[in-house]
């Protein structure tokens, strides 16, 4: 039997060539994620330490540790002295981290999120590599990163403008250029190193994140650090330089793992989709086998091991494919990192092939195949040998029977009214069931539904092209369950790109509503990685251009969202006005919105408590609200709008980053924008941009996620319209002698590739049907949910995109006929003729 499966396999080799490339790419994406991250880690292992070469100990707040720059809590100068008079100390110096902004040569702000960071004037502590120059050794000195200085041609020796969230622009020297790309330091905007005390007035920080420290020669790292220790006394945590490098791995290998998560979830769809490839095409090669493996049984073979013989047949065709794969996946670590840096994603690494890959995708795609293969062996080995010698030797057209079609319903119906019902769900799992047993009815329903589109479909196909069509049609509904699984697997990768595409398209279209009904205004201007600059927005208010400056902000007290708001737009999101006039808002009152007025029994006149200060409520209103912070339990409908002001004054704490402007009256939109340009223009931190611009700043990341998302699902539909060509290619095979007849009694070279051309592209726009229908769907449910959740989205179908995806369907299954059209026409009709 050994000797018999490897002849069958080299008997085989060409109808399992295009099931082996369905492997072949589903091992790649599993390969390649794995070389990827790996390249990552083994760059995050030698990234690590890059700023702390020279650190032997580090002083942190007691529960710090972090050099995240959203990290406010700090260290003063005196622990700082307390860590210089440590007798084993032999140099000290604190760091600080924030943001700031740098102005380019264009007069505007560097865009991206920049970080400032003190630079230490100590060379015992210095880590940073450097390019060109040197580093800064007293203030008002500047380096900048190697890409900063490339794109805007900054030349060392010059004068640079740096701000930061509490002051403008100031010139700085910039005396060297640092190279932090792909370091910790690296969040895609400018990169700015400063003395200490230049940082400190830059960020706004009031003290050190942390002090770095090191030791005279021949104390030990864990010497100096209880030396360090006792000086600075309790209340504060000291790291020696092992310590700090494991803190350093373990966030950055934390992160790589949630990138690993999100790549291995669409690398486990495209091996799902090669999945059903598989064992659609281990069906159809075992149907077409039947009087072969009914003779081996008579000769004396039994069913075990002619089932046997099939397993080792699907693990030998696995093993060969994944070892393919693994080189392919080689390919695929390269797409994605051009992917990523096509998107302005920071990241560093190369590829990292190991061992442990190779072995692990291998295992994993021999396995996917035999699993696979099992059930049609199965089935296959069943058929008594007499009535395998005595069939036509192709796969029987089973119909699917009622207790299957009986679970289809009971699927499709617990998905419809999941998906239906989402929007009164806490959870979004309800939508991803939903998409589930929706998916899962389609499959079982599979046999009866997509027949009956190819029927559909095929009417004016029938009607223009006649009988080719008709043949075609008819080739193509032979055996429902063979195209219901060809079918199923284009559902499956359609289906998800068409819910992004269309969830994308709603996102975008409910962003655009809200900024026109919410913001309301011609121009906003917003904080580049945290607050506006309250000098900034001091000006903004003075200028007589400018009619309307309007600072939105919200926060939660007791239980209640309280927002900022400003008389002359706060009509923009709201629906209706109970009770009051709107107009009256100003000092000392407020709006209420009507689920709070009615839980709280207030009225127009009543005395409102927010924060510990009194307000007197001139409206009740009803509007959007938007979702809050699940964890703060607030109650939909349980907002309070205060003035600009009294907010301020009411939570100080809380920052301003917009400020959302109209034109005076009588005052140009040109003369206004004039205006306030000249105003940003001094602050680095602040991003000015027009209505239009700040749609598209909001809706960029939206296009950006679903060009990510669509990269990586394309291989999925790839896998899946290979099915679409293996299934016509075994087809052909098996209707060798019927394509002869037909030649025989007339049919053109030309009608035959019509036919197949015809057949292909009926199971292609099924199956892309059923995807769009299916990820419309669940898209609907998304919205639903976040409806529910307090947003205000509608489904808006990009008829444009979808269209373009059954137009690729479409085409890439014409392309995919071709070599079959060419294997049968290219048959002599007299050999084909001869075939059994």
């Amino acid at each position: 039997m050994l000797r018999l499966t490897l002849r069958s396999l080299r008997a085989h080799a060409l109808r399992l060539a295009l099931s082996s490339l369905a492997i072949v790419l589903g091992v790649a994406f599993i390969a390649g994620t794995l070389m990827f991250t790996g390249g990552m880690r083994t760059a995050a292992y030698a990234k690590a330490g890059v700023f702390d070469r020279h650190t032997d100990v580090a002083v942190y707040p007691a529960d710090g540790g972090s050099n995240n720059p959203r990290d406010r809590k700090a260290v003063d100068e005196t622990v700082l002295a307390k860590v210089r008079a440590a007798s084993g100390v032999r140099a000290a110096e604190g760091e600080v981290t924030g943001t700031g902004g740098v102005v380019g040569t264009n007069n505007r702000p560097v865009l991206g999120y920049s970080v400032v960071s003190s630079i230490p004037t100590d060379p015992g502590l210095q880590s940073y590599t450097v390019r060109q120059g040197r580093l800064p050794q007293r203030t008002h000195e500047v380096v900048l990163d190697t890409r900063t200085v490339d794109k805007q041609k900054f030349a060392v020796g010059s004068a640079v403008r740096v701000g930061g969230k509490g002051s403008q622009a100031e010139a700085y020297t910039l005396v060297g250029v640092v190279d932090v790309a792909g370091t910790p330091k690296d969040f895609g905007g400018a990169f700015i190193g400063l003395v200490a005390a230049d940082a400190l007035t830059v960020t706004g920080e009031q003290g050190y994140q942390r002090i770095v420290a090191a030791g005279r020669p021949g104390v030990s790292h864990d010497a100096l650090a209880k030396e360090v220790t006792a000086a600075v006394g309790p209340g504060l945590t000291v790291r020696t330089h092992e310590q700090i490098l494991d803190d350093n791995l373990k966030s950055a290998i934390k992160d790589i793992q949630q990138f690993n998560a999100v790549l291995t979830m669409f690398a486990a769809i495209s091996v799902l989709v090669a999945a059903f490839v598989i064992a659609n095409t281990f069906t159809i090669v075992l149907a077409q086998r039947t009087r072969e493996t009914a003779l081996l049984r008579l000769v004396g073979a039994t069913r075990g091991q002619a089932f046997r013989s099939v397993l080792l047949e699907s693990s030998a065709v696995g093993f060969v494919a994944s070892l393919a794969g693994v080189g392919v996946g080689a390919g695929v670590a390269l797409g994605m990192q051009a992917l990523l840096r096509a998107m302005g994603v920071v990241f560093e690494g190369g590829i990292a092939l190991s061992a442990s890959t190779v072995v692990l995708s291998v295992l994993l795609g021999t396995v996917i195949t035999v699993c696979a293969a099992v059930l049609p062996a199965w089935r296959g080995t069943r058929v008594p040998p007499v009535a395998a010698l005595s069939d036509a030797a192709v796969e029987t057209a089973r119909r699917a029977g009622w207790v299957r079609l009986g679970f289809g319903a009971l699927s499709l119906a617990a998905g419809i009214a999941a998906l239906g019902f989402a929007g009164r769900s806490s959870s979004i799992a309800t939508v991803g069931a939903g998409a589930v047993f929706t998916f899962a009815g389609i499959v079982m329903f599979g046999p009866v539904l997509v027949p009956a589109l190819v029927r559909a479909l095929g009417w004016p196909l029938r009607r223009l092209l006649g009988a080719t069509a008709t043949i075609a049609v008819s080739n193509a509904v032979r055996n429902p369950r063979r195209i219901a699984a060809t079918a199923t697997a284009l559902v499956i990768g359609i289906g998800l790109v068409s819910s992004f595409v269309v969830a994308a398209q709603s996102v975008k279209a409910g962003i655009e509503r809200s900024v026109d009904k919410e913001v309301g205004v011609d121009f906003v201007a917003t904080g580049v990685g945290g607050a506006l600059p309250a000098p900034m927005v001091d000006e903004l208010r003075g200028r007589r251009e400018l009619g309307v400056v309007h600072l939105p902000r919200q926060t939660v007290s007791n239980q209640v969202e309280v927002v900022s708001a400003h008389p002359a737009l706060v009509r923009t999101n709201l629906r209706h006005v109970d009770s009051g006039d709107v107009r009256q808002l100003g000092a000392g009152t407020a709006l209420v919105y009507r689920p709070l007025a009615r839980a709280k029994g207030l009225t127009v006149g009543s005395a409102v408590t927010v924060a510990g200060r009194q307000f007197r409520v001139v409206a009740v209103v009803d509007g959007t609200t938007g979702p809050t912070d699940p964890s703060e339990n607030v109650p939909l409908g349980y907002r309070i709008s205060l003035s600009d002001a009294d907010f301020s004054a009411t939570f100080p704490d809380v920052p301003v980053v917009m400020a959302a402007m109209d034109p005076a009256a009588g005052v140009s939109k040109q003369r206004a924008k004039d205006a306030i340009e000249a105003i940003t223009a001094k602050y680095p931190t602040a991003n000015f941009m027009d209505r239009a611009a700040y749609k598209k700043m909001l809706t960029g990341t939206v296009d950006m996620l679903l060009a990510f998302v669509t990269a990586l699902l394309g291989l999925a539909v790839v896998i899946a319209l290979v099915g679409v060509a293996n299934t016509l290619t075994l087809s052909v095979v098996e209707r060798t002698r019927e394509n002869g007849i037909l030649r025989a009694v007339g049919l053109t070279r030309g009608r035959v590739r019509a036919m197949l051309a015809v057949e292909a592209v009926l199971m292609a726009l099924v199956g892309a049907l059923l995807g769009v229908g299916l990820g419309t769907a669940v898209s609907a449910g998304a919205m639903s949910f976040l409806n529910g959740m307090g947003g205000e989205f509608a489904v808006v179908l990009p008829w444009g995109r979808l269209a373009l995806i059954l137009g690729f369907a479409a085409v890439a299954a014409l392309a995919a006929s071709v070599l079959p059209a060419r294997r049968a026409v290219n048959r002599p009709v007299v050999e084909a003729l001869g075939t059994e």
